[in-house]
């Protein structure tokens, strides 16, 4: 079985319903439109319902079909013959379950290691828990609920939901190793991983530009091509800055560009961050000195005369600065390898619980209610 964090599925299932991710499965919407709508007679009744049993627990269809669930698999169901839609939505709905055996497992241990006297201890901790949730609201317990109700949800499932969660955190918490010393040899290796992507300081370029652009120039009556009359133009600008003219200036009065009403200077920009045609500006950059002008560079409709005003090389944040941000991050990425080893453990545990047939069974009920 692929490797799958039964944390994430779970932070899917719970905020934002089964439709904000994962796969799409084998059919693409328009192909799902186009399929005619199945057989629907003769279909799978009721049996008087299924569940789960995980160590002395039993986890039921209703628990794992929810309206969320229907809404997200509905319309498979709909388009599908119900060999078609188990082959679509099985492996999602598979994850699903076994997400949820996980996750008792999970609490199983987790009530073990808490000893006696768990449930009303935890009762008081969820009251505080709803305290504070109400008081997001101004305490206002009407609001409140509302907030609830557009989750799906009403208070008992709010509490039952704010239970297992303390129970999982605390177990998982007891679980992680504890910190230990980073030393100077992972500090060093780990910035050194990281700077090209997170303490990069990026290279940038401020300049200003006269930018003719070809299409807008009017042609003269001695015929001359738009083209011909731009490199004229540009041609005699150049000598006019050469002999001491103002470039901010000339570019308000000639430039077709965008800044052209502030003296053609543009913001501080990234090279690499420049498009077609202005792209031709960042490899002329690297060629000059601060101060210095350059012209006409034909760009393809456009010509360009360009000032550098400013110029940083790409630069990376000092080591020393940034010691204790690379620290957090190797104790984040210890505490995410020990999650990992965790989760795999119970996956295995999930896995011996052998849930084909229930999975299988859910797959119909969802196909029965989807199309009744």
């Amino acid at each position: 079985m692929h490797k799958f964090r039964f944390l994430l599925v779970l932070a899917v299932l719970l905020v934002d319903g089964c439709g904000g991710g994962g796969d799409k499965g084998k059919f693409s919407e328009e192909e799902l439109a186009g399929m005619p709508f199945a057989q629907r007679e003769g279909l799978p009744g009721p049996s008087g319902g299924f569940v789960l049993a995980v160590g002395g627990e039993t986890i039921t269809t209703e628990e794992i079909i929810t309206e969320q669930l229907l809404e997200y698999f509905g319309p498979i169901a709909q388009r599908s013959s119900l060999e078609q839609f188990k082959e679509q939505a099985g492996p999602q709905l598979e994850q699903i379950v076994l997400a949820n055996v996980s996750d008792t497992l999970l609490r199983q241990r987790a009530k073990r290691q808490a000893g006696d006297n768990i449930d009303e201890r935890l009762e008081k901790i969820v009251d505080r828990e709803v305290r504070k949730f109400v008081a997001r609201f101004g305490n206002d317990y009407a609001k409140a609920e509302e907030a609830l109700k557009a989750r799906g949800m009403d208070w008992k499932d709010f509490r039952k939901h704010q239970g297992k969660m303390i129970l999982s955190q605390s177990y998982i918490a007891s679980q992680l190793p504890e910190q230990t010393a980073v030393t100077y040899g992972e500090l060093v290796d780990s910035y050194n991983e990281m700077k090209e992507q997170v303490f990069v300081r990026p290279a940038e370029i401020t300049f200003r530009l006269i930018d003719i652009e070809v299409s807008k120039l009017e042609a003269g009556d001695a015929n001359p091509s738009r083209l011909e009359q731009a490199k004229e133009l540009a041609n005699e600008l150049v000598r006019e800055i050469d002999s001491g003219r103002d470039f901010g200036e000339l570019a308000r009065r000639y430039s077709h560009g965008h800044r052209a009403s502030f003296g053609g200077l543009w913001k501080p920009v990234q090279p690499e961050s420049l498009a077609e045609p202005y792209d031709v500006l960042a490899r002329e950059a690297e060629r000059m000195e601060v101060g210095e002008a350059a012209g006409p560079i034909d760009a393809g409709g456009h010509i360009f005369i360009m000032k550098l005003e400013e110029k940083t090389a790409k630069t990376f944040e000092p080591f020393e600065e940034v010691q204790k941000e690379v620290e957090a991050t190797i104790h984040i990425e210890r505490r995410k390898k020990a999650l990992d080893e965790l989760n795999r453990k119970l996956v295995q545990k999930a896995v011996a619980s052998e849930p084909e047939r229930f999975v299988d069974y859910c797959l119909e009920e969802i196909y029965r209610i989807s199309n009744r």
